[in-house]
């Protein structure tokens, strides 16, 4: 049976090398990498977690205050089926809201990258979702320092690149279902992510799958103190798909667990909007394939509107 072997970060601590090899050999094979003992602090989880659930549950003509349909969603509340796959037509079963990187005042990236509303109900719901991002984002790029072991670069070469990042805190609220759904059926259609790698801390309720590249479809299931890596489309097409980004779902609950929710708090870590996507040229060496270079920022956009949060110019 094929599954995911969780890699102690307490490697990175001891020995870099056999960190990176493993989190490659992972990413090489399924796309996604567990990461158990994590440096992220359980009572910034636990916080942002006890906010998330308060915020969804705010009448929603409270949430629709901080929605922000004109610019993508990128920031604030996300009303309920207004994201879809990428090549479906049909909404998925979710709600979430987005918490963005905080800029200095005379930061070039302001023109693209907005401020992330403050709730006003719940103050403490922006200093916890707060600490929740910076936690990821710090931890986030230390795996990127694995990554690029694994790739014979620096340890640090991703660092500049990735310090005033487009990154996303993504706080999503899978509502109860009141009629039980059909066996197979999907909360979140199946799809890849756009960024340069996704941390993913352990949803209460299962159903996240990833396929492999054999078709099968893998339950991902990080254990208490484990977190979820997966590879996005930028990293992909910088390595010239030698990490791949692999297609992931969410499944709808078995109909005895259909009345709870489902809260997860992906972290999508972007590079910096000018940064070229470009073939690494010893990934091109190990047989990748070259794509047309592209910023982030133009790439970030031509997928915002093909998953529905962006409409055509």
């Amino acid at each position: 049976m094929l599954q995911l072997t969780p890699i102690s970060f307490r490697l990175w601590q001891t020995d870099k090398q056999a960190f990176a090899k493993a989190l490659g050999a992972s990413f090489t094979e399924t796309g996604f990498a567990i990461i158990s003992d994590h440096t992220i602090p359980k009572p910034v989880i636990d916080a942002a977690q006890s906010s998330s659930e308060d915020f969804f549950a705010q009448d929603v003509t409270i949430k629709d205050r901080y929605a922000d349909a004109q610019g993508g969603h990128q920031r604030g509340y996300s009303p309920f089926k207004s994201e879809n796959a990428k090549g479906r037509t049909e909404s998925d079963l979710k709600e979430f809201w987005h918490t963005g990187r905080s800029l200095p005042d005379d930061s070039p990236y302001r023109a693209v990258m907005k401020d992330t509303p403050k709730v006003a109900e719940l103050p403490e719901f922006n200093a916890a979702t707060r600490a929740l991002y910076a936690a990821l984002d710090t931890f986030g790029t230390e795996v990127l320092k694995g990554v690029a072991l694994y790739l014979d670069m620096e340890e640090d070469w991703f660092t500049p690149h990735v310090n005033f990042g487009n990154s996303i805190l993504r706080l999503l609220h899978y509502p109860p279902q009141k009629t039980a759904p059909p066996k197979g059926s999907v909360r979140a259609g199946a799809h890849e992510d756009i960024n340069l790698i996704t941390l993913l801390l352990g949803a209460e309720e299962a159903g996240l799958q990833a396929k492999h590249k054999s078709g099968v479809w893998l339950d991902i299931n990080a254990p208490e103190g484990a977190v979820v890596v997966n590879c996005g489309d930028m990293l992909q097409r910088l390595t010239g798909g030698i990490l791949p980004s692999t297609t992931h779902r969410v499944l709808n609950p078995s109909p005895e667990r259909a009345k709870f929710p489902r809260y997860s708090a992906p972290f999508f870590l972007h590079p910096n909007n000018d940064f070229m996507i470009k073939a690494l040229p010893q990934c091109l060496e190990r047989g990748g394939v070259a794509e047309a270079p592209i910023t982030a920022q133009d790439y970030l956009q031509e997928r915002l509107i093909e998953i529905g949060l962006l409409k055509p110019a």
